[in-house]
């Protein structure tokens, strides 16, 4: 089976129909976890100083030095907070090439044995990020004063959404008996 798309043509009328038929469509955020809004909270907040810093500079000609920094700053908070949703999602980059190949108990095994490095690095990256922050949490950013530590207090609490995350992908995986990586047809629709 092909999992190339298929699209067929449609004429105007038909799409202008789509906006009279039925009742008005609701969006469903039961997808989205806390750390999701999170994540898109701070990225708004990123852009706000992006655009700001581009503004002053460009349009005013007298640009804040905060903002370069802010948005740097927010910019590691996305990506750490915002992995958490990768690792529920089972997301990150992975290879399954090996899957393919391995028969169903070796595949689940290894899959099994993924899953509990997973979450050992995940624990260990908490505990690196503490004693991170308890070495150099003190430090004062550069252009405002605050201390560093609540940047890294952001770090800190993506890993934490991580490991827990994981710990969670990991039970789902134990009890539906395969992960992405032993079927990945299964999670993105393309198995029948």
């Amino acid at each position: 089976m092909s999992t190339a798309e298929m699209h067929r043509q449609i004429t105007a009328d038909e799409i202008a129909h789509t906006f009279e038929e039925g009742e008005p469509v609701t969006a469903d955020l039961s997808p989205y976890a806390p750390e999701d809004w999170l994540a898109l909270a701070i990225f708004w907040i990123m852009a706000l100083c992006v655009f700001l810093q581009f503004f002053t500079r460009y349009v005013m000609n007298d640009s804040y030095a905060w903002t370069e920094e802010i948005a740097t700053y927010c910019l590691i908070a996305v990506v750490f907070i915002g992995s958490a949703m990768c690792v529920r999602l089972s997301r990150h980059i992975q290879v399954d090439l090996l899957f393919r190949y391995l028969p169903g108990r070796p595949a689940r095994a290894l899959s099994t044995v993924i899953d509990a490095i997973r979450i050992a690095f995940f624990a260990y990256a908490i505990k690196l990020v503490w004693v991170f922050i308890d070495v150099i949490g003190d430090e004062r950013m550069t252009t405002i004063k605050f201390e560093k530590k609540w940047v890294y207090y952001l770090v800190l609490l993506g890993f934490v959404l991580m490991l827990v995350r994981s710990i969670q992908v990991a039970a789902q995986n134990w009890r539906r008996g395969y992960s992405i990586l032993e079927r990945p047809g299964a999670f993105d629709g393309t198995e029948a």
